[in-house]
């Protein structure tokens, strides 16, 4: 048996695994990917710290972050995350991240959308590659235990209390049980739910949400996808804010501005789709900006849009358009990320911790996910040590979930089931939404969801069978856009990534975040005030 178990290998995950390493040699973290395929490496642009104490303040980055939530946040959370910046900067810097830096050796910064500070700290445009490799790195030199190419299927809890989890052995089919006393989620977002219209990799897939709802673990305003203003038109690749902190444009058909670039990104994000609505085009317009700057500063994003779209940023502007980006909703947790369920904590952007609220704060996620990661790994490793290693439960590893799926026939493509899904989630749940949208969604979402339910996959083989693992994964997409659709109804408001077209005013009534739970098999909703 484990001390503490870790589903997920990406920032928070890996963050949350060397801190567990300080109190317990014994942690597993458990991946359904290689550590270097996270969607922390898509985190381009910087993390937030403040250092210039003579104009700025953590102070300011605090209120930054809190009117950026559109007062949907616990300043707990956020106090917690804007004070320990300094310490999780010099942390990430000793451990080797190389950071982008001056003539005199200090981190750079650059600005970000919603403030007038440089506090963003970069490296060139690769910084969550970067500081996911070095995190890596460290929990190799630190010997702790990794399986790849598991994916989670089940949380095991006995009388309320977590004993340990199911894995899908994604090589030989089979399912495995492993035990520990302390479980950390740390699996990502669920921006495939908007599979065909988001930056995320093909794997963040809500995996750990899915499960954690099944289960009874209270979830949290799901209703709040961030869309990001800049993806590549035609390929949804990002092309991270670093772009516009380093003074693109954002124009349209007549080459005219129309928005503050450096506004938050729902802003910015709804004033492109409006553009786009009305027939047309936007682009980034990097043309005035010295070339060798971006060449140092951008290296990546110039590579992809010479190798994606065949442009020349100094002669061409380059066409975008918004993308699903990040997920503000997720497993609930206090700031010490606990979950609803004693012995599981959860980190990342699975979790809803009431930092981002209605909207993040660019350059705010790698400095939660990594300060949070680092909170979870310390309380859980800690806790453990208050756990009795028990050997009551049932420790048979037979399992029929897989052999359920592989003895149904194919009656429709789960891949064609998924293409349907994400036309339907980006039309009438993406950057403005209405009931009447949302209601026929919603039964949309539920007639593909028994079509799901009544169809199988062509593959019929355990070993190495990545239809079984497309069919899981689905599984999970579908639920999750039904919850996000569920939520998005409740909520009557505006209110930051969240627009309903048909309640355009933000209302005190919903100054309050959303809770959505599996009760006895039924799904219930309500809203509960900020702690």
């Amino acid at each position: 048996m484990k001390d503490v178990i870790i589903i997920g290998a990406g920032g928070a995950g890996l963050s949350a695994g060397l801190s567990a390493k300080e109190n317990t040699d014994k942690v597993l973290i458990i991946s359904k990917t290689f550590p270097t395929h996270s969607q922390t490496v898509q985190a381009q642009g910087g993390i937030n710290c403040v250092f210039d104490t003579k104009n700025d303040s953590v102070e300011k980055h605090i209120i930054d972050t809190y009117n950026s939530s559109k007062h949907l946040s616990d300043k707990k959370s956020i106090e917690t995350m804007c004070t320990n910046a300094q310490d999780t900067i010099t942390w990430l810097d000793k451990l080797g991240v190389p950071f982008s830096k001056d003539n005199d050796g200090k981190i750079e910064q650059r600005y970000f959308g919603g403030t007038k500070f440089k506090r963003t700290c970069y490296s060139a445009d690769y910084t969550g590659l970067k500081i996911l490799h070095t995190l890596y790195d460290n929990c190799i030199k630190n010997n702790i235990e990794f399986l790849y190419e598991h994916i989670l299927v089940d949380i095991i809890i006995e009388n309320s209390c977590y004993k340990g989890v199911k894995i899908l052995d994604l090589i030989s089919g089979e399912i495995v049980n492993y035990y520990s006393k302390t479980l950390i989620i740390a699996t990502g977002g669920y921006g495939n739910i908007y599979s065909s219209h988001t930056t995320n990799s093909l794997s963040t897939t809500g995996d750990g949400l899915g499960v954690a709802f099944r289960k009874g673990l209270t979830l949290s305003n799901l209703e709040f996808v961030q869309f990001h203003p800049t993806a590549l038109k035609g390929s949804n690749t990002l092309i991270s804010e670093s772009a516009r902190a380093e003074g693109a444009y954002l124009v349209d058909d007549n080459e005219e501005r129309f928005i503050d670039e450096l506004s938050t990104r729902d802003e910015v994000a709804r004033a492109i789709k409006t553009k786009l609505l009305n027939n047309h085009n936007v682009y980034l317009d990097m043309r005035h900006i010295d070339i060798e700057s971006l060449k140092e500063k951008m290296p990546q994003e110039l590579r992809l849009i010479k190798e994606l779209l065949n442009l020349d940023v100094q002669k061409d502007l380059i066409p975008i358009t918004p993308a699903a980006h990040y997920t503000m909703g997720g497993i609930l947790t206090d700031v010490s990320c606990e979950t609803s369920n004693k012995n599981i904590y959860a980190c990342g952007e699975v979790a809803q911790n009431n930092t981002h609220g209605a909207n993040r704060l660019g350059g705010n996620s790698l400095l939660e996910i990594v300060t949070f990661g680092k909170i979870a790994g310390k309380n859980a490793s800690k806790k453990s040590k208050e756990i009795k290693e028990s050997d009551t439960f049932d420790k048979r590893n037979s399992d029929d979930f897989i052999d359920n799926i592989l003895i149904k026939d194919e009656n429709k493509s789960i891949y064609l089931i998924k293409k349907e899904l994400s036309s339907l989630m980006f039309a009438y749940a993406g950057l403005f939404r209405t009931k009447s949208d949302l209601e026929n969604l919603l039964e949309k979402i539920e007639e593909l969801e028994i079509e799901y339910k009544n169809t199988g996959i062509s593959n019929k083989e355990k070993k190495y069978n990545k239809n079984l693992l497309d069919y899981i994964e689905l599984g999970n997409i579908i639920l999750l856009s039904k919850l996000t659709t569920i939520s998005a109804i409740k909520r009557e408001e505006s209110r930051g990534s969240h627009y309903r077209s048909d309640f355009i005013e933000t209302s005190k009534n919903y100054e309050k975040i959303s809770i959505i739970k599996n009760i006895n098999n039924k799904t219930e909703h309500n809203f509960e005030e900020i702690l």
